[in-house]
Formats: C-alpha cells, structure tokens, sequence
C-alpha cells in the first residue's frame, strides 16, 4: 500500500504511517502536479492547504482513503469522494485541549491585562495602577455551544471556581448537569454571564449570531471571547460595542475572512487578537497526525475508521431501496433540527409500510445524522450517529407500525424536549423526499430547497401579512401549505422561498398579531 502526504506531518504519526506501507512525502505539490501524481497511491494525507478536487479524485484511480490532518475539509471535495467510494476522515478530537486551553488563556488575559502590562513593561512604564484586573472566581461563564471544546472548557473552568451556564438546543438537561452547566437560553446567557465564549461551528443558522441586538442583551462590564468561528460576530456591531462602552472587551482568535484581519479591529485596544492560534500546540499537532493516521490504515486495512466524514456506499442489495428512504431520513432530521428550539431529551422513530422488512437501522442513523449535522459538532454520519447521540446524553426508541396512512412506507419523526413533544412525518412520493405532517398537522411538500415555517393561530389576515412582508422585501414565495386542527385554532405554514431568509425577516414576521414562532429553514 502507499499513501501520499503532501503537508508537513507530525513525526510520530509519519513514523506511525511508514511502519504499515510505503510512505511518500510530497511537499510544495500544485494541483496539475497531485494530479499527475496521486494515481499511483491509495491514501492521500493532507492539512488545509491542499486542495482535494474532484479532478484530483478523478486521476486517483487507485485511492481508497483522504485523511485531513485536523478538523476542517472545507479543501476536500466531499461529494465528489463519495461518488467515488473515497472514504474522508478527518480528527475531530486532537484539537480540543488546545482550544479549551487557549480559551481559558484569552479569559484570564482580559482578566488581567496580560498583553497591556506586558506592552508598558517592555516599554520601562510602570502602570500597575492603571491595570487593575479581576479574578475569574465567582465570575459567570457562558458558553455558546457545549461541543468537545465547549465542554473541556467548563471542566477547566470550574476549576477557576466559575460559575457555568450554557446554550446548546442539541444537548440534553442530564447531559449539562454531568459536565456541571447550567442550560439557559441565548438572551439568558448574554445578559448573565461575565464572560461569554462561543464554541459552535459557523453554519447557516449560527452565521452573525452575535449581533447589535445580542450584544446590546450584554453587561456593560461583560467579555466576549471568540474561538470558534469568525462568522459568528458582527464585526462592526463588536467594534460599536466596545467603542461605546456596551461590552468592556473581547478576545479574538478566529476571523472572518482568514488571514485578514479587520484594520478597526487591529486599531480598538479593548480587542485582544491573536492569529487563530488555537489549535497551535506541539501536542495538537501530533494527536492530529496520530489520529488521522491510524484511521487511514484502518481503512486500507478493511477496518471502521474512527472518524469518517462521508458515507461509505451501502450493501448491494439494500442500496436501490433504500437510498431514497435515506435521503428522507436525513432531510428530516435536518429540517426538525432548524425548527427545534429547545433542549433534546429523548429521540423516538416509527416506521410503517414497506420499510418496516428492511434494515430501519439505517433510517434511524440518518435521522440522528441530519439532526446532528446542524449542531456542528464535528462531522456526523450514518457511522457515528449513534455514537454521537449517546455522547449528548439523547435516549432513542424505535418501533414500527401498520399506520402507514395509505403511503407505500411513512417516517414518523417524534420528540421529547424540555417543553414540549414535537412530531414530524414524510414519506418518498415520485422519488422525492416529502413532508406530510408537523405537530399533527397534515400538509405536502417536498423537502428540498429554503422554506419559512411559523406557528399561529388562525385568524384572518395571518397568510396575507406574511406574504406583503415578504413582499416588500422582494422575496418570491414558490408555494403555500397550511395544516389546522380546526377553524380558529392552531394552524402550521409551510412557505416555500425562492431564497434564504435572515434572522431580521424572522423579527419581523414574530413581531406580527397572532404568529407564534417562524423560523427560516434551508434544505
């Protein structure tokens, strides 16, 4: 076997990797030259830095593995890599103390002044007057996100006697409670915690989730501190916020559009910057090579990796049925996750019709899979669904059923959260993923593409308030489905939208007599 590594890789897991096959270290390579390259090799070992194409994919006719030595594969094609039966895998795990620790470093540099002491120090001014700092003890933390990182930060944060609340919808009571958070919501968090720290990946639903609005939710005397995602924060709104006092600092180690960062950030002295150096340590760097080293052996040798960040193809004689129940699963899961605004507690599906004498395993992965997708932490497939799922302390219960309402095969959805039992269920009609009941309330349409959803009750005016709102602000609507119990009473609305809405149009829409909730949903 021989693997190809175009990046610098930790010497133990290079060590690691010339043990089992032939190893070939290949520094400097531009795509035309990998692609020239990579058909004589099974395995392809990279960083951030080479990009995986799908015509890279096409000339390795011979590979079988890519494994990105660290968290992100935003170089690798993934689509393209399974079209081709290329298992990714990437390690998740081997940044997680680095981040928490830098975190925790960040904290206690705001804290303390760190980088101002050190500045005036060196420069022979001695301005310990003017450096007055604050312990962290009894101090409230907020973490935004109770992934990996977000949970190393809480241990080591109560070792500095913290205080700990978190927000995280995807995370269960029980499971904060183990780890010794306090679940609040978003507003609760902002306008409690002394030091707010994000821990959530950048997606559609999370992109500019620290805006003017959040930030004016803060104490005047609040840190903010960003290692996670550059996306997260409304740059302008941050440097509003500072310059007029709102926030009294923050610490930033990830930025939007990498490596450049905001000139009005370099300038504002209560933004400590650092150049995402988060997962920059020795031991990172070797667990990361380790890590994905052993799951591309794995792989060549015929064994589960650990981490895979695509779905291998499955069984023959599964594939032709299922893949379309797959990709309902999925959608489901994803579209139940952007809908949900509570804690998860406990995760039930019920299959009927055709599906019930195949493997519904399958199903359930996918399900979990599109649920989790959407939290972000790390990558979650059919493989690690399961496993990911027990690690947000989610329970889960299967059944079947003969209730399959006339649908050739039906996927109920249902959950258990803090508040409330939801319910979601579809079925494939044509080929095609459809969803054709929320809450109780039948409706049809297929789950492909960007769709507003809201709640209310059902008064005249309701439908027609929305859609001028939407409207106005030169949004097309491509269809309208609206299921109720009865006249007068609760209603659901399924818009489709010819495009993505943001959190601004959601305001407006919930701001409206007798809508309930709305939320934009992208499929």
């Amino acid at each position: 076997m021989r693997v190809l590594i175009t990046e610098r890789l930790d010497p133990a897991g290079f060590g690691c990797l010339q043990a089992d096959c032939q190893a070939d270290l290949r520094l400097g390579l531009d795509t035309e030259q990998l692609i020239e390259t990579i058909g004589d090799y099974d395995g392809l070992i990279v960083r951030s830095g080479t990009q995986v194409t799908e015509a890279v994919l096409e000339a390795g006719t011979r590979l079988q593995v890519v494994g990105r030595a660290g968290t992100g594969v935003d170089n690798i094609d993934i689509a393209a890599a399974t079209r081709r039966g290329v298992v990714v895998v990437n390690a998740p795990t081997s940044n997680t103390v680095a981040v928490a620790e830098h975190t925790m470093a960040l904290m206690l540099g705001l804290a303390r002044h760190i980088c101002r002491a050190n500045a005036t120090s060196h420069g022979g001014v001695w301005a310990k007057k003017q450096l007055l700092g604050t312990e962290l003890r009894n101090k409230t933390l907020g973490l935004v996100g109770l992934g990996r990182v977000g949970t190393g930060v809480a241990r080591r944060a109560q070792a500095f006697e913290m205080h700990i609340i978190g927000f995280d919808p995807f995370v269960s009571p029980e499971r904060a409670k183990q780890i010794g958070v306090a679940l609040v919501d978003l507003d609760t968090l902002l306008s409690t915690a002394d030091y707010v720290s994000l821990h959530t990946p950048c997606t559609s639903r999370t992109r500019g989730m620290i805006g003017a609005p959040q930030l004016a939710m803060c104490k005047p005397t609040a840190y903010l501190i960003n290692c996670a995602r550059g996306g997260l924060i409304d740059g302008d709104a941050l440097l509003d916020a500072l310059n007029s006092g709102t926030l009294t600092g923050a610490a930033i180690d990830v930025y939007a559009d990498e490596p450049h960062i905001p000139e009005g950030f370099q300038s504002c002295e209560r933004l400590l910057l650092t150049p995402h150096l988060g997962a920059s340590t020795q031991e990172a760097q070797a667990d990361a090579a380790s890590e994905v080293v052993h799951q591309v052996l794995d792989v060549l040798n015929g064994r589960t990796p650990n981490h895979p960040v695509n779905v291998t193809a499955l069984p023959s004689e599964e594939a032709a049925f299922l893949s379309p129940y797959l990709n309902l699963a999925t959608r489901m899961g994803r579209f139940y996750a952007q809908l949900a605004a509570n804690n998860l507690t406990h995760i039930e599906m019920e299959y009927a019709g055709e599906i019930v004498g195949h493997d519904t395993d399958l199903l359930t992965r996918a399900v979990l899979a599109g649920i989790l997708s959407e939290t972000g932490h790390g990558q979650v497939n059919i493989v690690n669904a399961r496993l990911v799922a027990q690690d947000h302390g989610l329970q889960l219960s299967e059944m079947t059923s003969d209730r399959s309402q006339g649908f050739s095969g039906l996927l109920t959805l249902r959950t258990r959260t803090t508040r409330a039992v939801r319910e979601l269920s579809g079925a494939v009609i044509r080929g095609k993923p459809h969803i054709l009941r929320i809450d109780g309330k039948w409706l049809d349409f297929v789950a492909e593409g960007h769709f507003l959803v809201d709640t209310h009750r059902d008064t005249p005016g309701i439908v027609g308030r929305a859609g001028s709102i939407l409207g106005e602000a030169g949004v097309n609507i491509s269809f309208l489905q609206l299921g109720r119990d009865e006249p007068g009473g609760e209603a659901v609305m399924v818009l489709g939208l010819d495009e993505a809405i943001d959190a601004e149009m959601i305001e407006r829409l919930e701001s409206q007599s007798g809508i309930v909730s709305a939320h934009a949903i992208n499929l």
